[in-house]
């Protein structure tokens, strides 16, 4: 559908004059982003509506930004990488969500990702939307060449290097279920721990498995872990698993702000609380899920339409490496790139923690608040295109759903369903080595899109898009003036 839709984005724009470009593309945005971000009403509703006129009128400039003429066939394409390049670092320092690559995280063209990242695979879907376009106004020459390279490309990333594999790792991933749709307000602490202390406790101990991974927050306490009762419960469920048990923790700070952190107790129940490499604190924060930008704002209004829809309180972000040290058994010690929930929307907090030594990447997140499972689907599918982009193993963690166990070619070995309670057990490798896109990250296919965009302007015809737009324009204004007396 998404190919198709980019088939009929580019055919809206053939000869458009600049405001219908971009209100014609404004209009494809409310279509793509008024239905795939409606599970935000729940939270708040004004940042629903802005984030929907943001993100169409992004839209809206891709289509300003594409020629009318014959060149628009490189232009579109570009256009819309750079929209999405943005979205990964503005506003409130990115918010990517609804992203064209995530709806190829399970098609022939996610290989793509290998090779640059989200942003090239964007480039290659709306190039094969803008070839099928070509085709069926049978330009066979420009739609077959299109959709020739494009999917030359695709096998290139299926061969290119994916890193290697190092040694065999045994993991199990713990999802406590509980119901779906609730907000913490609504939720006791107590339960949701005690949800996964019990499906943990299923897990053989002594040994059994060499890594156990938590989802985000289900420890919350309003104060600190190391003088909560709860500590001595972790560590001894670590000792009688001899394996290190990652735990999702939420601190209160004070009355303003609290921290969401990971932490690591070792096979013999030992923590470092407060040390780098045990601890990792969430770096990327969820605005207007666990902050508020212009909160003296931003408060006034939500009041008005009832209240209790935002957080009371915002997260410290965190400040050290997306990496954490995993005290294996052995005696061996393992790192993994570190992510929280929504970190795993960001290629680059990935790419970061791979290379600080990362072997495997772990992503404990929380979906239970969330209405629908419109933002569970984006994590998974997010944590598909991470594990293609590093060549590592992804482990997801959720408290209610989705928990998902992802190869390094982005397949999903095992996935729980929502609410259920279920623990995944697998062997995966761990794995070192890198791939093309993280070596270079986003830079590559930044550049290639505004090589693009550009080279689609200067192959325009002298004057050509002007003249039509101008034509076009004077047209419009006949129209509407209708017939003139002699």
């Amino acid at each position: 559908m998404t190919l198709l839709g980019v088939a009929g984005w580019v055919a809206l724009l053939a000869g458009a004059a600049p405001s219908s470009r971009f209100w014609r593309s404004c209009g494809v945005g409310l279509g793509w982003f008024v239905p795939s971000l409606l599970w935000m009403v729940t939270f708040t509703p004004p940042g629903y509506v802005i984030a929907v006129c943001v993100f169409a009128s992004l839209l809206g400039l891709a289509g300003l930004a594409t020629p009318p003429g014959p060149s628009r066939v490189l232009a579109l394409p570009a256009a819309l990488a750079v929209t999405e390049l943005i979205r990964y670092h503005a506003p409130f320092g990115g918010v990517p969500l609804s992203m064209a690559s995530l709806t190829q995280a399970d098609a022939p063209l996610a290989p793509i990702a290998r090779l640059g990242g989200p942003v090239l695979l964007t480039l290659g879907i709306a190039a094969v939307g803008v070839g099928i376009e070509a085709l069926v106004r049978r330009r066979w020459a420009w739609g077959g060449s299109l959709i020739g390279v494009v999917a030359a490309v695709a096998m290139l990333g299926v061969v290119a290097p994916s890193g290697n594999a190092i040694a065999p790792l045994r993991v199990a991933v713990v999802q406590g279920g509980g119901p779906q749709g609730t907000v913490a307000l609504d939720t006791d602490p107590a339960d949701v721990f005690a949800r996964h202390l019990t499906a943990s406790q299923t897990i053989d101990g002594d040994g059994a498995v060499d890594l156990v991974v938590w989802p985000e927050n289900v420890v919350t306490i309003s104060g600190k872990l190391a003088e909560d009762e709860w500590n001595d419960v972790l560590a001894d469920e670590a000792r009688r698993l001899g394996a290190p048990l990652e735990v999702g923790v939420v601190e209160g700070v004070d009355a303003k702000h609290f921290a969401n952190f990971s932490i690591v107790y070792g096979p013999d129940g030992t923590v470092a609380l407060n040390a780098a490499g045990s601890r990792y604190d969430k770096e990327r924060r969820v605005p207007f899920g666990e902050y508020v930008p212009f909160r003296p704002i931003i408060e006034p209004i939500e009041a008005s339409i009832g209240g209790g829809l935002l957080p009371r309180r915002d997260q410290l972000p965190g400040t050290g490496l997306a990496v954490l040290d995993l005290p294996l058994a052995s005696g061996e010690t393992v790192k993994a790139a570190a992510v929280i929930s929504w970190e795993i929307f960001f290629p680059r907090r990935v790419r970061e923690g791979v290379a600080a030594g990362g072997q495997l990447v772990l992503n404990p997140t929380n979906g239970a608040s969330y209405w629908l499972t419109l933002v569970q689907s984006q994590q998974v599918a997010n944590s598909r295109l991470r594990a293609i982009e590093s060549g590592r193993w992804v482990l997801q963690a959720a408290p209610t759903g989705f928990s998902a166990v992802v190869n390094p070619s982005g397949g999903v070995v095992q996935r729980t369903a929502v609410s259920e309670q279920r623990v995944l057990q697998a062997t995966i490798e761990r794995r070192d080595g890198n791939t093309i896109a993280q070596t270079t990250g986003l830079l590559f296919p930044s550049l290639l899109s505004t090589v693009l965009l550009l080279a689609a302007w200067v192959l325009a015809k002298p004057g050509e898009s002007a003249l039509r737009d101008r034509l076009s324009d004077r047209l419009r204004r006949g129209r509407s003036a209708g017939p003139r007396r002699p």
